[in-house]
């Protein structure tokens, strides 16, 4: 049946305007998305969390990631952000709308796509139980079966939650009020991408309005039910009914890969991870391409430290690197959780994975033929040229193969393509930082770094490189670090730009006129402070 449904749901995407299915769910996406945040992330131990995330931006781009999954941007009743409030007010516990704005832009000019943490099943009123603002709703927008006892909406079409009023998706004025905050409030700060809190509190049917509505890059929902380990398959089917749902348009998060995982390292039953027909026992054996994999996130693992967090679900803390060695040589679109990479100093071994899934051209529909998956042993083929081994059992896939990334209780092999490359994650870009001062900018105009690269705009105003004012007044700093191909010939120049109109500053002392210089080699970094605009 589910293969049916399937076909069924692919044979009508086919027929659809492209725009009508999220980019990196409709192809072999090679998009690998981290999850900017963790539990403790928002509060008095970080006051500006966005300021934190502005700092990454240029080292998480560097490591290969081309998504990051933002904390939930709107005033919320609690700090981290799941009990929503005033939706259209994007100032909360992670910092002001100014600072999300500014994290963003250093995201986009790096090169990576922000997607924004959408928790729209329930809100909180401003003063009580529902008293709606920004926007204004009243009793119409409550499902009438929530513990309010006022609601005059329809019954819910999901299951309930009890913390807060539960929405009627069905009304007319909330789908309307949601259509235009997606597209015009959270598109307007520079999100691309959508990821559904709550998915199971609410008709699949309404995700795709609101996608349709924002037309996104990516979109995944979250659909977390309790798993039985002995019928897997029933737990895979509510995953495939959400991806139905949506038409298609949106992904889901792989719990069931995640439970397996978890199962299978804490009591290395590492059979689980392979089904009865010989494929991946998880989500990714069925429809990999609408799957986002996992180790752990914000609810399910710690944070900052194996003893800090949710911990709701969370695979042992020591064999973490063994669920990366799984998930991000596997099909579906992998997640990277923040702390794992700074607060757990893995940096370097998840960025090594990353650079084999790179080289090797994974992606969320690459093949996987399953070798071994036993007591204290899994072993596949990936791709057809990566060979992967997590567990405390000896085994390797033979001759001809070079030993890529280990680890403990992990070793990936590669052949072909990348294999035999001494760097699993060799160098595309190299980070080069732009300052220029003393430009009399405008009301309304910004400055961009404008030049002969792609990241620079091909020397298109509109789609330069928008530098951040360090400050304030018309003649305040500019800066900002942009990701540009190493050892290349550079020239640019900077610009002022409102939108419709370019004051481009003066030529240079140069044969070309422009500024010029060469970027570093791989591993290098460049600061180019250029003093004042020249007019």
């Amino acid at each position: 049946m589910r293969r049916l449904v399937s076909c069924l749901v692919a044979a009508s995407l086919a027929v659809l305007p492209q725009a009508q299915a999220a980019t990196q769910q409709a192809q072999a996406s090679s998009a690998i998305v981290v999850q900017g945040f963790h539990w403790n992330s928002a509060g008095y131990a970080n006051p500006n969390w966005y300021g934190v995330l502005y700092g990454k931006a240029p080292d998480l781009a560097a490591m290969g990631f081309t998504h990051v999954w933002f904390p939930p941007p709107s005033d919320s009743a609690a700090r981290e952000g799941y009990l929503p409030r005033q939706l259209s007010v994007l100032n909360s516990s992670y910092g002001s709308e100014t600072d999300l704005k500014n994290a963003i832009t250093a995201f986009t000019n790096s090169g990576v796509k922000v997607v924004a943490d959408v928790v729209i099943n329930h809100r909180v009123g401003t003063a009580n139980w529902a008293d709606f603002t920004n926007p204004t709703w009243g009793s119409y927008a409550v499902t009438n079966n929530d513990e309010w006892g006022q609601g005059t909406g329809a019954a819910d079409s999901g299951d309930g939650y009890g913390a807060a009023r539960d929405i009627d998706h069905g009304n007319a004025v909330v789908q309307a009020d949601l259509k235009s905050w997606l597209s015009s409030r959270l598109k307007g700060v520079g999100f691309s991408g959508i990821r559904y809190d709550y998915s199971k509190g609410y008709a699949p049917s309404y995700a795709k309005v609101y996608h349709d509505a924002m037309a996104p890059d990516f979109c995944v929902g979250e659909v977390w039910t309790d798993l039985n380990y002995n019928n897997v398959d029933a737990h895979r089917q509510l995953l495939i009914n959400y991806v139905d749902g949506t038409g298609g348009t949106c992904g889901v998060f792989d719990f069931t890969t995640k439970g397996l995982l978890n199962q299978a390292l804490t009591y290395n039953e590492y059979g689980r991870l392979k089904d009865a027909t010989g494929k991946p026992a998880g989500g990714i054996g069925w429809w990999a391409q609408k799957m986002v994999t996992f180790v752990d996130n914000h609810d399910t693992g710690p944070s900052e430290n194996c003893n800090v967090g949710q911990r709701h679900w969370p695979v042992p803390c020591d064999k973490v690197m063994q669920g990366y060695a799984y998930v991000l040589t596997h099909p579906g679109i992998p997640s990277v959780y923040y702390p794992h990479i700074y607060d757990w100093n893995l940096k370097a071994a998840i960025q090594a994975l990353m650079g084999v899934r790179k080289t090797q051209g994974i992606t969320s529909t690459s093949t996987v033929s399953i070798q071994r998956a036993e007591n204290g042993l899994y072993a596949a083929i990936v791709n057809g040229n990566t060979a992967v081994k997590i567990g405390g059992t000896d085994w390797n896939p033979g001759t001809g193969w070079t030993l890529a990334a280990s680890g403990s209780g992990y070793s990936v092999w590669t052949q072909g393509g990348g294999g035999g490359n001494p760097d699993p994650n060799p160098c595309t870009t190299v980070p080069v930082s732009f300052s220029i001062s003393n430009a009399n900018t405008t009301w309304g105009q910004d400055l961009y770094v404008v030049g002969n690269q792609t990241a620079l705009g091909n020397w298109t105003p509109a789609s330069g490189f928008k530098l951040t004012i360090q400050g304030t007044g018309a003649n305040a700093t500019w800066s900002g670090t942009a990701q540009l191909p190493p050892a290349t010939a550079t020239q640019y120049k900077y610009v002022k730009w409102n939108g419709s109109t370019a004051a481009w500053e003066s030529n240079q002392a140069t044969s070309s006129g422009n500024r010029e210089f060469t970027t570093p080699a791989c591993g290098g970094t460049a600061t180019r402070a250029d003093g004042s605009f020249k007019f």
